[in-house]
């Protein structure tokens, strides 16, 4: 063999082996494909991380939307019975606030015809003793007549105060802060205690209702 032979076959050895030994990844390159790799791969776990974080996020935004609207329509429901039951009762307190009106005005024009016959039921028996005085007045008569005349009168007005149940005031019983007012006192060993000894003007009573007190002097 030849040196050019010799030569030629062993720069074809080399070039194989040149060719072997670039397909041979070298330490740095494989750790930089593998950084390469990984950098991908945490990339695309990001991404699908990322992904799943804004699905969450829908998933949950849509469920507050889905319970926003739920409160909302209790809310409007709510609202509208309340509403409902405002309007009632503003109808109803219309309503007894008109029959309370129309009771007033019953009452008080009741309360008017009462009262005009309660003048009526008096005067009819008050009347005849007015009639009675003025008669008096114009009669030609004695002294005498006259007293007798005055005497007739005052028994048809106690007659007409019986009728209206109108009586008076007992004085005999002792004095009685109820029915009689004193507006004398006097120290009287003959009289006893709290004796009403003298009556200035009679009191009246209707029932239990006493009309006017009688004016008394009272002793001891």
């Amino acid at each position: 063999m030849g040196f050019e032979e010799k030569f030629n076959g062993e720069e074809s050895i080399d070039k194989e082996n040149m060719n072997d030994y670039q397909s041979e990844e070298s330490p740095e390159k494989a750790e930089i494909n593998e950084d390469a790799e990984f950098e991908e791969l945490a990339q695309e776990d990001v991404h699908n991380l990322e992904c799943g974080e804004e699905t969450e996020l829908l998933d949950e935004k849509d469920g507050l939307i889905k319970e926003l609207n739920l409160e909302k329509n209790k809310l409007f429901t709510t609202k509208k019975k309340l509403e409902n039951e405002l309007e009632t009762i503003k109808e109803r307190f219309l309503r007894m606030n008109a029959e309370y009106e129309n009771f007033r005005k019953r009452t008080e024009k009741e309360k008017k015809v009462i009262y005009t016959d309660a003048c009526t039921d008096v005067l009819k028996n008050i009347l005849p003793v007015f009639d009675n005085l003025q008669r008096a007045i114009i009669a030609d008569g004695s002294a005498e007549d006259l007293k007798k005349g005055i005497e007739s009168t005052i028994k048809q007005f106690q007659e007409a105060l019986n009728k209206l149940g109108v009586e008076e005031v007992e004085t005999t019983g002792g004095f009685d802060p109820e029915y009689h007012e004193a507006i004398m006192h006097v120290e009287d060993s003959n009289f006893g205690e709290k004796e009403i000894v003298e009556v200035f003007q009679k009191g009246f009573k209707r029932g239990e209702k006493v009309l006017r007190h009688s004016l008394v002097k009272v002793a001891n």
